[in-house]
């Protein structure tokens, strides 16, 4: 009797290959746009961060003061901006008028993909003299950042 060699066939052929290359392009193309956002997410955490603490600082002179500080120094919150500019953070603001306390803070343009102008986000207070309390509400501020940047708290 003959033997009969057969040869199996080892490896990939093209056309499997080249299955196999468009699922990852496929997967690379809603993954990277996702994933972009998510590390500028991300590095609004330091806005954020910046804006708790004077936050949290003007709250506690209007509760042991009954009025609401002019400046952010008067608050207790270091206003020099080499303080406060970091490699993401540019800049942070804070206004009185009408008797709402409104903190604003600027992020640099290279945070945001594509973004030829620094942007930010706010939070505005609004008091209730009865308690000596302050309620915030975050927001895009005049140079708003789009909501897709923004913390969960301000979308």
């Amino acid at each position: 009797m003959k033997k009969v060699n057969m040869n199996r066939q080892q490896g990939f052929t093209l056309i499997e290959l080249m299955i196999v290359i468009a699922i990852v392009g496929i997967l690379a193309a809603i993954a990277l746009p996702a994933y972009q956002d998510y590390t500028v997410r991300a590095r609004m955490s330091e806005p954020m961060a910046k804006l708790a603490e004077a936050k949290t600082s003007v709250a506690e002179f209007y509760a042991a003061n009954g009025n609401l500080p002019a400046t952010l120094a008067e608050a207790g919150v270091d206003g020099r901006t080499a303080t406060i500019a970091t490699l993401i953070v540019e800049s942070m603001t804070y206004s009185l008028t009408g008797g709402v306390p409104t903190i604003s803070v600027l992020a640099h343009a290279s945070v945001f993909p594509g973004a030829t102008a620094d942007a930010g986000f706010e939070l505005v207070g609004t008091s209730n003299p009865n308690t000596r309390t302050l309620q915030w509400e975050c927001q895009p501020g005049t140079n708003g950042a789009e909501g897709r940047f923004l913390p969960a708290n301000c979308r």
